[in-house]
């Protein structure tokens, strides 16, 4: 008599690996519902070091991004390989090893280079094809743009079953985009909350010591950026406002980029802003105990998200954020565990900086708890069991003979 094969065999698309990706890719592994295959199309990245032109850096994550679950690297023949231009990943063979593991559905991160929108248009009506992308709306752009643009990603999404949005800023992109709103699911952008809720003594512990090294006082309010230092995410304007903030606090920029040298050069005689190099993976939940505050002041274009927000809450840590930033909308509730301010509003973000700094330590922390105890909302068991879902109400495991 027949039976059904209960582990539904999904295939997922997306360039390289990816912090915030893998811990989802292992959990929903581990399930026993689903059999997963993850098919990266950037060979390049299989190198263990890529340089981040965002660093101006080459960089190697030192935590686990392929282990536990079960993946390939697709040979990409580009000219030019990368993941930031159109024909940068060129996968000839990506729809044959696809199509020889015989997916029950198929899962793409993004569709912006051949390969990718390639799969997605020759999977449209042989299997269920699901979307997880992260784009938004808030970056303006002039009238006759946005008519073209939303013209061609209409032609792009009627190639894809469901939309998987990251949240609700991603899920009025996709309506836009003419997505109808029964074909729209929403996991939520996540990190792996676990570890950087981990051993949270040890980071508070390294935290404090880094202050010291910093001879930054044990009551002294610090604001901290965690990030490329690059114009999109609006460094400069942080240090514009933060000159005007109460004497006592003190600003901590963490990492590199492109505007690292001028930065400096603007903080030149500020004893109160402090920069350190880039972290890795590893000491980020030291880097946001670091500070009381963590603060992404980004303008755009392109901050789709910022998971940083996500980190620093888990840390517990409450967050400022501008309104170009589009995981603030979800993550952010104002004055609860952190603030919102306009996007390249010098004097808005002196306001907040100033709220901030004038609450001191400790009111900031509680605000953090508050975060914290928010932060399993966006977990990797969150998402990956919300992904799993979607999958299942979408999809009819095969009958297979005994």
């Amino acid at each position: 008599m027949p039976t059904r094969n209960l582990a539904v065999k999904l295939a997922i698309v997306t360039t390289h690996p990816i912090q915030y990706y893998a811990p989802v890719f292992r959990t929903l592994a581990g399930m026993p519902d689903l059999d997963l295959r993850v098919f990266y199309t950037w060979s390049q990245a299989e190198s263990s070091r890529l340089f981040d032109p965002g660093f101006g850096t080459a960089v190697a994550w030192d935590v686990p991004l392929r282990t536990g679950y079960d993946h390939r690297f697709v040979e990409n023949t580009a000219t030019r390989p990368g993941p930031d231009h159109f024909g940068g990943i060129v996968n000839p063979t990506l729809v044959a090893e696809v199509e020889r593991w015989k997916p029950d559905a198929l899962l793409v991160y993004g569709w912006n280079n051949r390969a990718h929108l390639g799969v997605l248009r020759h999977f449209k009506g042989r299997v269920p094809v699901f979307f997880r992308g992260d784009s938004t709306l808030l970056d303006p752009r002039p009238w006759w743009r946005g008519r073209l643009r939303r013209a061609y990603l209409g032609w792009v999404y009627r190639h894809i079953d469901v939309a998987i949005a990251v949240g609700a800023n991603n899920r009025d992109y996709f309506a836009w985009c003419g997505v109808p709103a029964d074909r729209i699911a929403v996991a939520p952008h996540s990190i792996d909350t676990l570890r950087f809720a981990a051993d949270a003594e040890e980071h508070e512990a390294r935290a404090k010591a880094w202050r010291r090294e910093l001879e930054i006082s044990e009551d002294a309010v610090v604001f901290v950026y965690a990030g490329k230092l690059q114009p999109k995410k609006d460094p400069g304007l942080l240090l514009a406002a933060f000159r005007e903030v109460l004497d006592g606090a003190h600003l901590v920029y963490v990492g590199q980029g492109e505007l690292e040298a001028r930065l400096r050069a603007e903080a030149r005689g500020l004893d109160r802003v402090h920069f350190l190099p880039f972290q890795n993976q590893s000491r980020m939940p030291s880097v946001y105990r670091l500070g009381d505050v963590c603060v992404l002041p980004s303008c755009g274009p392109g901050e789709t998200w910022g998971l940083a927000l996500n980190e620093a809450l888990t840390c517990g840590r409450p967050v400022i954020a501008s309104s170009r930033v589009g995981g603030a909308r979800d993550l952010v509730a104002q004055d609860r565990n952190g603030w919102i301010f306009a996007a390249g509003d010098r004097d808005a973000l002196i306001r907040v900086l100033r709220t901030a700094a004038s609450l001191g330590r400790n009111a900031l922390l509680a605000m953090g708890a508050t975060g914290r105890d928010d932060s399993s909302r966006w977990s990797t068991e969150a998402t990956a069991a919300r992904i799993a879902q979607i999958v299942a109400a979408h999809c009819r495991p095969p009958v297979i003979s005994r």
